[in-house]
C-alpha cells in the first residue's frame, strides 16, 4: 500500500499559519493522497526536527519564523539561498535536505503589479530577519534603493552590507522622516500578527498618501498597519494574502525541480513558501 505523502510547516508559534488549510484544501482538489501538517518546532530542536523528518519519509516542509535564519545549516541550500541566508522551504525528495527561499518571488510579483518598475524606487523594508533578507536581495536585483529599519541597527547595517544599494536606520526619529520620503513601505517582521492583531509599528500620521503599504503578514489578511495606511488615505495597499497567492508560481518552480510526484499525471507539486 503506497504512504500517503506528508508536507508540513516548521515555525514557532505556527498555529496561526493557514498554510494547511491552503494546501489541504489544493491537495483536496487535485485529487492527491496527501496531507498538509502545522510542527511547533524551538530553534534548540530544529536539526533534530529536520533530520527526523527525513527519516520519517515526510515529502517537503515550509519553514516559518522565527526559524528561516537557523535552518539554513541544516540543509544543501541553493545558491539564491545561501545569498539570502534563509531558506523558507525544504524538499526532502533528493535524500539530502535540500533548501530553498521563495520569499522574495511573490513578494516581487505583487508589488511589479502594483507599481510598476521597481528600479529607483525608495523602498523601506522592517526588519531585518529570514523574510526582510529575502524581500531585501530581490529588491536590490530590481535596482531599488533599500532602506532596512530594525529595532537593532547592527544586524540592519549587516543586511545592507551585503546588498548594492541600501542603508540602515534604528526605529527612531531617522525612522519617521524616511517613511515620509519612501515610495514603497514594506512590513516584514511579524508585528501584528495573530493574536496580536492590534499591534504596528507605524501610525496613518506617519504615511503619505502615495506610499505603496505593503505587510506580510498574512493572518489576519487586513493588520492594523493597513488598518492605518487605509486611514492615512493611502491609495495601493499589498497583503500578505495577495503575496501568497502571486507566490503559487513556486509550485511551477519545484516542478521542474522534480519534487514529490503527485501521481495525478501532472507533475510534482512542492509547497508554497510559509
Amino acid at each position: 500500500m503506497m504512504m500517503k505523502n506528508i508536507y508540513g510547516i516548521l515555525g514557532d508559534p505556527v498555529a496561526h499559519s493557514l498554510s494547511p488549510v491552503m494546501h489541504n484544501a489544493a491537495f483536496e482538489k487535485l485529487g492527491m493522497d496527501a496531507v498538509y501538517l502545522a510542527f511547533r518546532v524551538s530553534k534548540a530542536e530544529l536539526g533534530d526536527a529536520i533530520k527526523g523528518a527525513k527519516s520519517l519519509g515526510i515529502a517537503g516542509l515550509n519553514v516559518t519564523i522565527p526559524l528561516k535564519e537557523k535552518a539554513l545549516a541544516f540543509v544543501d541550500a541553493e545558491e539564491v539561498a545561501k545569498k539570502i541566508g534563509a531558506i523558507n522551504t525544504i524538499d526532502f525528495s533528493r535524500g539530502t535536505p535540500v533548501g530553498y527561499n521563495t520569499d522574495g518571488i511573490g513578494s516581487m510579483q505583487v508589488l511589479k503589479e502594483t507599481v510598476g518598475e521597481l528600479k529607483g524606487k525608495k523602498v523601506l523594508i522592517i526588519g531585518a530577519g529570514g523574510a526582510a533578507k529575502a524581500i531585501a536581495f530581490y529588491l536590490d536585483l530590481e535596482g531599488a534603493e533599500v532602506t532596512l529599519a530594525n529595532r537593532t541597527k547592527e544586524r540592519a547595517a549587516q543586511l545592507a552590507a551585503k546588498l548594492s544599494n541600501a542603508a540602515a536606520i534604528g526605529l527612531g526619529a531617522e525612522f519617521k522622516k524616511q517613511i515620509k520620503a519612501s515610495d514603497i513601505l514594506i512590513n516584514a517582521t511579524s508585528v501584528g500578527m495573530h493574536p496580536h492583531e492590534d499591534a504596528t509599528l507605524v501610525n496613518a500620521d506617519m504615511m503619505h498618501p502615495d506610499l505603496v503599504v505593503f505587510d506580510i503578514v498574512y493572518n489576519p489578511v487586513e493588520t492594523k498597519l493597513l488598518k492605518e495606511a487605509k486611514r492615512a488615505g493611502v491609495k495601493k495597499i499589498v497583503d500578505g494574502e495577495d503575496a501568497r497567492l502571486s507566490g503559487r508560481g513556486i509550485v511551477q518552480d519545484m516542478d521542474k525541480r522534480g519534487a514529490a510526484d503527485s501521481g495525478n499525471g501532472k507533475g510534482s507539486y512542492g509547497c508554497v513558501g510559509s
